[in-house]
C-alpha cells in the first residue's frame, strides 16, 4: 500500500499539470479524424484523454514486457473503438471511461502486490 501512496499522487499530479495545459495527449492542431476533432472540441473529452494517457504511460512503465504487450494490443482497440464513434461524443466518453477503468484495474492489482 505504500506503493499506492506514493505513486499515486504522482500520477494525480501529472494528470492534473497535464490537464491544466488544456491540450489532448495528441496534436489538436493537426486533428483530421473527427474522433480526434471531437476531442480537441471538448474539455470534458480533452481531459478524459490526458487522464487516460497519464495511466497508460504510467502503467506501461510498472508492468513486465509480456504485459506491456498486452496492454498496447488493448490501446489499438481503444484508438479503433473510439474512430468508430466518429464524433459521437457520448460515445467516445464512454469508450474513455471504459478504458480508464481497465487501466485504473492494472495498477490496482500492482499496488496490492506491494508494499514496495
Amino acid at each position: 500500500m505504500r506503493f499506492a501512496h506514493r505513486v499515486l499522487p504522482a500520477v494525480l499530479l501529472l494528470a492534473a499539470t497535464a490537464g491544466g495545459a488544456s491540450a489532448a495527449s495528441f496534436d489538436c492542431k493537426s486533428a483530421q479524424a473527427s474522433d480526434e476533432q471531437a476531442v480537441c472540441s471538448s474539455l470534458t473529452l480533452n481531459d478524459l484523454d490526458v487522464r487516460m494517457a497519464t495511466l497508460y504511460e504510467v502503467a506501461t512503465h510498472l508492468v513486465a514486457m509480456g504485459q506491456r504487450g498486452a496492454m498496447q494490443d488493448d490501446q489499438k482497440a481503444f484508438l479503433k473503438a473510439r474512430a468508430a464513434c466518429k464524433f459521437n461524443k457520448i460515445c467516445i466518453g464512454n469508450a474513455y471511461k471504459a478504458r480508464i477503468g481497465e487501466i485504473e484495474a492494472v495498477l490496482q492489482s500492482i499496488y496490492a502486490r506491494g508494499p514496495f
